[in-house]
């Protein structure tokens, strides 16, 4: 309980961790003003079957690891702005080169899918500069990146360019 930190002494708080999570039980329009809602949580823990189930399916179709997975998450479900911000923040606070090439990789990534082509590219060769910092050129891990720049090319009707990058994977 926190009520006596409360700004709002009439209420009675509790301050929950970051990962808690509740189970809908019950909501009702309450009877006094007819623009509030009244919502019954129960909390849930890690032996909850459905949460247990949600929790591995996204582990399995999401190989990043912690901020990187929420940002991948994030972008999946459609929330591009928020991706965006999370990514700009975590390149902001980053000064591992590897970590800067997968950020640059995925804010390409995620313009790809709003269809924003010539950031897309921006930013896919960002994480080809930065990756040269610590690789070859032609090195194989660099393949993808190369694919996802000819493709990009391809959808932006520029099929010289896209050949381009395709040679070079």
């Amino acid at each position: 309980m926190i009520d006596e930190y409360s700004g709002l002494a009439q209420e009675k708080e509790i301050l929950f961790t970051m990962r808690t999570v509740f189970r809908i039980v019950e909501i009702k329009q309450t009877t006094k003003n007819n623009c509030n809602w009244e919502a019954q949580l129960a909390i849930t823990d890690e032996s909850d079957p459905q949460l247990t189930g949600l929790t591995d399916c996204i582990k399995e179709e999401i190989n990043d690891e912690g901020w990187y997975r929420m940002g991948q998450l994030i972008v999946e479900v459609g929330h591009f702005n928020q991706a965006e911000e999370l990514y700009n923040e975590l390149l902001a606070n980053t000064s591992n080169d590897s970590d800067r090439t997968h950020i640059y990789h995925m804010l390409g990534y995620l313009k790809h899918d709003q269809g924003e082509y010539e950031e897309t590219v921006t930013f896919y060769e960002k994480s080809l500069e930065t990756k040269r910092k610590t690789v070859p050129e032609d090195d194989a891990s660099s393949a993808s990146t190369y694919g996802n720049i000819g493709t990009t090319y391809r959808r932006m009707g520029d099929y010289s360019k896209a050949l381009e990058f395709y040679e070079k994977i």
